[in-house]
């Protein structure tokens, strides 16, 4: 549609609210519009401020549900396939069924909740070969070569290894520019990175096959984040809502385990065993199997939502911040034995954790951030931005994560504002 602007902003407009003479005054005709929304301003220091810390909160918020809902995740299934408890031996066909109930769960909140929960385009037949489907292929190979990696390596020696996926988030991060390149931040993930390896480092035998089977799946971890990320930003495939990806994404991954785990032999003499001896003795099984799926779907809820509002590096910082929390718990509660070495690495992760918050902080005052009439921020997609004095190309990028418009029906003609500010 054509649209027609007159706009005017003064110097200052940077930094304080535009006054009458200075506000950017657009007018342009457009069905579904209010009048409201054409009196746009750019965001003062105060006003972005209060943006940030409000979703800050909101950040936290999904954060500690992740942080929930993962460790009660993490106990259940210690107690699963622990050989003194429950002692299922083949945790990939678990979570192959876990695939499957997420995709239930996922199309009961679609139908349930259309409006909310179902975008109003879907995925066409390019699309979800060339983007579905590589997304889920790499995050099934990710937790395949997780699992097989821990038959021949230590935890310890899986975790320092593992913990290689900041490195790999953060490359294809500036890859597919999710991430704008700064030194500052490649310093900042590799002081947390350092403490990472000092947190868990323990004496350990290096086993080459191991290391190569954890350093891919790392690999992969990084691919996939950067390409969900991708998903959950892209309207036009219909997987901008974080229960529309898992619906979409979740039968291919259930798919992918399912050979990855037949291939392994996990499943070649498992219903053989006592646990599918009997029917009440495979329900009981079932039901033990498929249960924490849906707590599996609110963990991974949580963390599309975060990669939503934040990105792939702030997810994978959290990330990191939880295996600090643990551990230090663990230290606390339970009187783990840590090394003057492992605690030397708890407080340098923590000292990086704090200074990638400072710099995300830095950055979101810095950038330019349009607001509406009501003090609702604008999302940075729109073209006609560009059309406004002082909202240049360059914060465009770092505006466009600050602020972000939910799913709305076309048919509603409705004007949502939602703000996503980094941690």
């Amino acid at each position: 549609m054509e649209r027609q602007y007159n706009t005017t902003l003064d110097e200052y407009s940077r930094v304080e609210p535009l006054a009458s003479s200075s506000r950017a005054s657009l007018s342009y005709e457009e069905d579904g519009v209010t009048p409201d929304t054409a009196n746009v301003h750019l965001a003062s220091l105060d006003e972005k401020k209060r943006l940030w810390w409000r979703n800050a909160t909101i950040n936290t918020l999904f954060i500690a549900s992740w942080f929930f809902f993962a460790t009660i995740l993490s106990v259940y299934n210690k107690w699963m396939f622990s050989p003194s408890h429950f002692g299922f031996p083949s945790p990939l066909f678990v979570t192959t069924g876990h695939m499957f109930v997420q995709f239930i769960l996922a199309m009961i909140l679609r139908t349930l909740w259309p409006r909310k929960f179902r975008p109003e385009h879907n995925p066409q037949p390019k699309d979800y070969s060339l983007k579905v489907i590589p997304t889920a292929i790499a995050t099934s190979l990710d937790i395949g070569l997780s699992n097989l990696s821990l038959k021949t390596i230590t935890l310890s020696f899986y975790t320092m290894c593992k913990s290689s996926s900041l490195i790999f988030v953060l490359l294809f991060a500036f890859l597919f520019r999710l991430e704008t390149f700064s030194w500052r931040l490649i310093g900042v993930i590799f002081l947390i990175f350092s403490g990472v390896l000092l947190m868990v480092a323990t004496e350990t035998h290096f086993i080459l096959e191991g290391f190569l089977l954890v350093l891919s799946a790392s690999g992969l971890g990084g691919l996939r984040w950067s390409l969900t990320q991708l998903l959950l930003k892209n309207k036009k495939v219909g997987l901008d809502n974080p229960a529309a990806t898992v619906y979409w994404l979740s039968p291919v991954m259930g798919v992918t385990l399912a050979i990855i785990s037949v291939l392994l032999g996990e499943w070649s003499k498992l219903f053989g065993t006592e646990f599918f001896r009997g029917a009440a003795q495979t329900i009981k099984t079932v039901l033990f199997l498929t249960a924490p799926g849906a707590i599996a779907f609110c963990m991974v809820l949580s963390e599309f939502y975060i990669i939503q509002r934040t990105g792939v590096v702030p997810m994978s910082i959290a990330g990191i911040a939880k295996e600090v929390t643990t551990i230090t718990i663990s230290a606390w509660f339970f009187n783990d034995q840590l090394t003057p070495l492992n605690i030397t690495g708890v407080m340098i992760t923590i000292c990086g954790i704090c200074l990638f918050t400072f710099h995300k902080y830095r950055k979101s005052i810095k950038s330019t951030v349009p607001l509406d009439a009501h003090g609702n921020p604008i999302q940075a997609e729109d073209e006609w931005l560009d059309e406004i004095d002082g909202f240049d190309g360059y914060d465009r990028g770092e505006t466009t994560r600050l602020t972000s418009v939910p799913h709305v029906r076309d048919s509603e003609q409705v004007c949502v504002y939602s703000i996503s500010c980094r941690l």
